[in-house]
């Protein structure tokens, strides 16, 4: 079993991301959304599905529910109007800013300020 210090922390920050106003994701969601901001591109449906070993009808229904969030497009390629590709949005890259951020947050570990006066 992984280490319990590490599960408790990753529970601390889904629970965290819960709390909160934004939109909760699938585990699947998130590794596309995730693929998408932290990998290079461009993206594709047959790229992502690759990537992630998922078949692309699943990688499909989950760029439409981040879509519909508003946290990545799909346009065509200009070079080859066959494929799809998947870009970044500014709403799409706030959000991981935010959840990047809940993260940091809960594997920093206390602060002197906080040992001192927490």
């Amino acid at each position: 079993m992984a280490t319990p210090g590490i599960l408790t922390t990753w529970r601390d920050v889904l629970a965290d991301a819960v709390r909160g106003e934004a939109p909760d994701l699938s585990m699947r969601q998130w590794a596309i959304l995730l693929t998408v901001y932290l990998n290079p591109g461009p993206h594709t449906v047959r790229g992502l599905s690759r990537d992630l070993n998922v078949p692309k009808p699943a990688i499909s229904r989950a760029l439409d529910a981040l879509s519909i969030l508003g946290y990545v497009r799909r346009v065509r390629d200009e070079a080859d109007r066959r494929i799809v590709l998947v870009q970044k949005t500014s709403e799409g890259a706030i959000y991981v800013d935010d959840f990047a951020r809940i993260v940091e947050e809960r594997t920093r570990g206390p602060t002197i300020g906080a040992a001192l006066y927490g």
